[in-house]
């Protein structure tokens, strides 16, 4: 039988998770202090700038934030670009990475460093938007989506997965008469799909999260993603969103609830997926790293 801890190994087990659970509280204080706000009456807010537990319930801030198009649109606008973005991702990404493996494709060693070579350089963002603009993106839900749609340091991770597949699968599709795409499609992906779920999170969390690329790219704010929508009430703080002559003065809350109930409303979609998936996430980091 194994022999008790020590005073000392079971003192140093209370002290580290009373750290970690200081860290925990301090990780998860601002989050409910803006749940607590965006619950919070107005003229309580005001009064009060710090609570923890809201002194008087209002739901004014949804109220108001709901009862107009722009949200609702910013949000459909997000989930579109969400799903559509790693769809393009995980296509661009396997299908580039699936041909580096193959050892009869000439120059794949070039590819490579090329891709390397991103990692280190990029042409800049004025570049970058110089190319969007002379292909006719701007405005559009491409220019997200399309602008760094391979993200390298994806591809070589996955890249490394394809190369643990059993090479004789591909051979016996070959002999059976199976083509190139055949065996990516039938035989490669199939057995690629913990890798795909994985790149899948990534990738979806980065749309979601996003907001940069709208900024330089989407200039028609019935286009905006929520992000954007939130650095807008955020930074300009004004007391409206969107088409605010739309809504009853009688019930419009100060700019701070607002700013607080965007800010719920933005993020309680990805937090609620997360805790389900976060399996895949942890699985991410080992990979591909390891062979056998």
């Amino acid at each position: 039988m194994l022999q008790d801890k020590s005073f000392s190994g079971r003192l140093f087990d209370l002290l580290n998770g009373s750290l970690l659970l200081l860290i925990s509280l301090i990780t998860i204080v601002p989050f409910v202090y803006v749940l607590a706000a965006s619950f919070t009456a107005p003229e309580a807010l005001l009064n009060q700038r710090f609570t923890i537990f809201p002194t008087t319930f209002s739901f004014d801030a949804y109220r108001y934030i709901f009862s107009t198009p722009t949200l609702i649109r910013s949000l459909l606008v997000t989930v579109w670009i969400t799903v559509a973005g790693t769809f393009v991702n995980l296509l661009l990404t396997s299908l580039m990475a699936y041909p580096l493996v193959r050892r009869d494709l000439d120059g794949r060693r070039a590819v490579m460093l090329l891709v390397l070579f991103t990692m280190l350089f990029s042409g800049g963002m004025i570049p970058t938007f110089l190319v969007v603009k002379q292909l006719g993106l701007l405005n559009t839900y491409w220019s997200v989506i399309l602008v760094g749609a391979i993200n390298p340091f994806n591809l070589i991770v996955l890249r490394s997965f394809f190369q643990q597949l059993p090479t004789g699968l591909e051979e016996s599709a070959k002999i059976d008469g199976c083509n190139d795409l055949g065996i990516f499609f039938r035989i490669v992906l199939p057995l690629s799909m913990p890798a795909m779920a994985t790149f899948a999170l990534f990738y979806s969390v980065g749309h979601w999260n996003s907001f940069f690329s709208a900024i330089l790219y989407i200039n028609d704010h019935t286009k905006w993603p929520i992000q954007v929508l939130l650095r807008q009430i955020v930074i300009l703080s004004e007391g409206g969103i969107g088409e605010a002559q739309a809504v009853s003065e009688t019930y419009i809350p100060v700019a701070q609830t607002i700013k607080m109930a965007v800010i719920i409303v933005s993020t309680l979609p990805i937090l609620c997926v997360y805790p389900f998936l976060q399996k895949h996430f942890a699985k991410g980091v080992m990979l591909g790293s390891i062979k056998g």
